[in-house]
């Protein structure tokens, strides 16, 4: 069963995820970069939500917390230990130990979760990417580092006093190098390539070039005796297949004898070739750009291409994949899309209601999942009321379809969140503004609401709330008339319970495909793979 976790990964990992159950982990986490992102929904003013920064921010603090896990981890010793007491005598009580403290356990606990034929990928920028490798060294043992792979993000742009910088890297590590799951990828060949290799053509008409028959390095088995008299021993190399596969090749015309002193050539047509065989540096996926259909206004989001390309390589279909940082998605997406099992794990609820929303408009029914972590019950909710009031907020919006605001004070206080939807071609676009409260409610804050209904020109308001409404406020409510829509009558002043959201009862309100709240991410499209594991005698051409 596919499963979205809400909570910290660490937790997570440690009470719900068994030893050896997963197959492919990537993460993307938060690279220490200093940077706060307003992540989700910006105000159309451009102005930056506090609540989001707060919940989103890329930014770590050496301070008593750190310093706890950081002595945790040297405390258990071994490898990973000595590799956090190296980092500390030289970083001291900096911000980077302190993102490496709280990277470490993670790393551990990833390592446990995997299958011996499992693989991980980390995703980082220059930033902390050194100081990422040595500690992955010291959790997985550096001879389970398979790859640094170099994804170029961005465009050439300038930086000042320095070349800029336009890559990320994706660290590969196998818990068992030689056991993991693996298949070779290809990208289409280049024209130039075409153009510059495939120039032969046999009296058929059909392009060819030569390839390799023999590697170096000498072999005793049927790979390395002479040939038709080429004795492949005596230049300290070998055959690339056995004596009795070259004969094969030979009698259907896959090998060329060229003239004397010259070795044979493997024959590879144009029209059989899969492709270039893809390396460690990725020029050919860009990034998410503004006017990409797959953008969801999630500024670390990253293309689903890459995902598709990492999840191909390194697992077979009803595989599982994890994702600890799973943000808006992308890894979750790409694994439904790819016949994967998955496994989500995200601190906020405000990227669990994005993932939500993403894949019921790319899968729709088809989606099966359970989420864990979010409240179940009103003591559930309570709890994170007092625990999170922010969290709870963002939960509760979450239910019923809304966007958070910002939470300071100004023109929108009060508003919580905003639901905007649209009726019929007029472009008008309308909204529905929320209040959330976790604590004892009065008629005062129905009032309230619809003193800043008023200013906002809004045309429904709603109050979510832990308790039932008062008599009182029925009657406000009802007082406070209807609006009407293409679809009916709709009370202006409405009352939801924490409750009444767990059972399933939503706002009164024109129809959910009026609503232009979250960009919608575009349905599912079948996947044209780009892997292959190729027999010997195709192509694994290079430019």
């Amino acid at each position: 069963m596919n499963r979205l976790y809400y909570g910290d990964n660490l937790d997570v990992l440690r009470r719900h995820i068994d030893d050896e159950s997963v197959d492919l982990v990537y993460l993307d986490p938060p690279f220490n970069s200093n940077a706060s992102y307003n992540v989700l929904f910006a105000e159309q003013d451009g102005t930056k939500a506090a609540s989001q920064i707060k919940a989103f921010e890329d930014t770590w603090k050496w301070d008593e917390t750190a310093a706890r896990a950081c002595a945790e981890v040297i405390e258990s010793g071994g490898k990973v230990s000595e590799a956090m007491q190296a980092f500390r005598t030289l970083l001291g009580d900096s911000d980077m130990m302190a993102y490496l403290a709280m990277m470490a356990p993670r790393l551990v606990e990833l390592r446990r979760v995997l299958k011996p034929t499992g693989s991980l990928y980390l995703h980082c920028d220059p930033t902390a990417s050194h100081y990422l490798k040595m500690l992955l060294d010291a959790v997985f043992g550096p001879a389970q580092f398979l790859n640094e792979v170099i994804w170029r993000r961005t465009g050439t742009h300038s930086s000042a006093n320095r070349w800029g910088p336009v890559h990320d890297v994706l660290l590969f590590y196998a818990r068992d190098v030689g056991q993991q799951q693996w298949t070779r990828l290809y990208v289409p060949l280049s024209d130039e390539h075409r153009k510059q290799h495939y120039r032969t053509q046999d009296s058929t008409g059909r392009t060819f070039t030569h390839g390799e028959l023999t590697a170096p390095g000498i072999r005793h088995g049927r790979s390395g005796v002479p040939w038709r008299g080429f004795d492949v021993t005596a230049i300290g190399r070998h055959w690339m297949t056995t004596v009795e596969r070259l004969d094969d090749l030979y009698e259907a015309g896959r090998i060329y004898l060229p003239s004397a002193g010259a070795w044979p050539r493997l024959i590879r047509y144009e029209d059989e070739s899969k492709g270039r065989a893809l390396g460690d540096v990725w020029e050919d996926i860009p990034p998410i750009n503004m006017r990409a259909a797959e953008r969801l206004g999630y500024p670390t989001q990253k293309p689903e291409a890459l995902l598709e390309r990492i999840i191909n390589a390194s697992s077979n279909e009803g595989n599982t994949v994890l994702d600890p940082f799973c943000g808006c998605g992308t890894t979750i997406a790409a694994a439904q899309k790819l016949n994967r099992q998955w496994i989500g794990i995200d601190i906020t609820s405000l990227a669990i209601s994005l993932i939500r929303h993403r894949l019921a408009d790319v899968f729709g029914d088809k989606a099966q999942y359970e989420v864990v972590g979010e409240p179940v019950s009103l003591s559930d909710a309570a709890k994170l009321a007092h625990e999170d009031p922010y969290q709870f907020q963002w939960w509760a919006l979450g239910l019923v379809g809304a966007r958070p605001v910002e939470g300071k004070k100004g023109a929108d206080h009060g508003i919580d969140g905003r639901i905007y939807f649209h009726e019929g071609d007029t472009g008008r676009t309308k909204q529905i503004i929320l209040s959330v409260k976790a604590g004892h409610v009065t008629v005062s804050h129905l009032r309230d609401l619809l003193g800043v209904m008023d200013r906002q020109k809004a045309e429904i308001g709603v109050l979510l709330c832990m308790d039932e409404p008062t008599a009182p406020m029925r009657k406000e409510c009802a007082s406070a008339g209807f609006y009407t829509s293409p679809w009916g009558k709709h009370a202006r002043l409405q009352v939801l319970t924490v409750e009444d959201l767990l059972t399933g009862k939503t706002i009164d309100r024109p129809p959910a495909q009026t609503s232009v709240t979250f960009k919608r991410a575009p349905k599912a499209q079948p996947t044209v793979r780009e892997t292959s594991r190729i027999p010997f005698g195709e192509s694994e051409d290079s430019d």
